[in-house]
């Protein structure tokens, strides 16, 4: 696969979360934060297409340019922590909980204020990468997501609604291969959206949760794509 050229900071980005412990993470984030190289989002294009996220999530048509660099988290033990940020591998385990949503905050922090977003989290290798015939795989969709002022270089979004579809942590079949755990982050038209109740997305049976396509569900309630990012899980045979 190839390097993203002119991608050094979404490097040490992604070097931070290879990092074997918390304290080097933490380490590696402050050397990040006090870069002046490029925001991490200039180098999201790049990798989305070495991954195939684009065209299989995204299509090429959309013409994505991402606007905010927004990544899960989820709580490892005490004191770690692993991120999902541009093709990190992350363990079944590690990854069993609804995360929490994290944002680089930036100067585009001031264009969120008032704004409510959506995230949604889906894997199109379901089952599997050469057969994806069940895919996307809907694995969570949550709205009413705030931003809050910032008050560091890493800002905790606000979940301010329960889920629509709950959140199910990855479980790729045994030898099934890599699978690219993908987050959408989405600008809702107005404070007040809403899914309708009779919406599919506010079924969490099993079967109902596969072959989704988070980018129609995008377009059909009007929401605008402004971030992504994603992880990779993969369970031996």
């Amino acid at each position: 696969m190839s390097q993203p050229i002119g991608a050094s900071t979404a490097r040490l980005y992604i070097s931070c979360h290879l990092s074997p412990s918390h304290h080097e993470r933490s380490l590696c984030y402050s050397e990040l934060m006090s870069t002046e190289a490029a925001h991490p989002v200039a180098a999201t294009i790049t990798i989305l297409q070495d991954h195939g996220i684009i065209p299989d999530v995204i299509p090429v048509k959309a013409a994505f340019r991402p606007k905010l660099f927004f990544f899960a988290s989820y709580p490892t033990g005490e004191t770690g922590g692993d991120e999902g940020v541009l093709g990190v591998k992350l363990s079944k385990e590690a990854t069993k909980d609804e995360p929490e949503l994290r944002l680089v905050a930036d100067q585009s922090l001031e264009e969120t204020e008032g704004k409510s977003y959506t995230v949604v989290m889906t894997d199109p290798d379901a089952p599997s990468r050469a057969d994806p015939k069940f895919g996307q795989w809907r694995h969570w969709v949550i709205t009413g997501i705030k931003i809050p002022e910032a008050e560091g270089r890493i800002v905790t979004m606000q979940k301010t609604k329960s889920a629509t579809t709950p959140y199910m942590g990855p479980a790729p079949p045994p030898g099934s291969g890599v699978h690219r755990y993908t987050f959408l982050l989405f600008e809702e038209p107005s404070p007040d959206f809403s899914i309708p109740s009779d919406a599919i997305e506010h079924n969490a049976e099993f079967t109902a949760r596969r072959n989704w396509n988070a980018i129609k569900f995008g377009e059909k309630y009007g929401l605008r794509l402004v971030g992504v990012n994603f992880f990779l899980t993969e369970v031996p045979a």
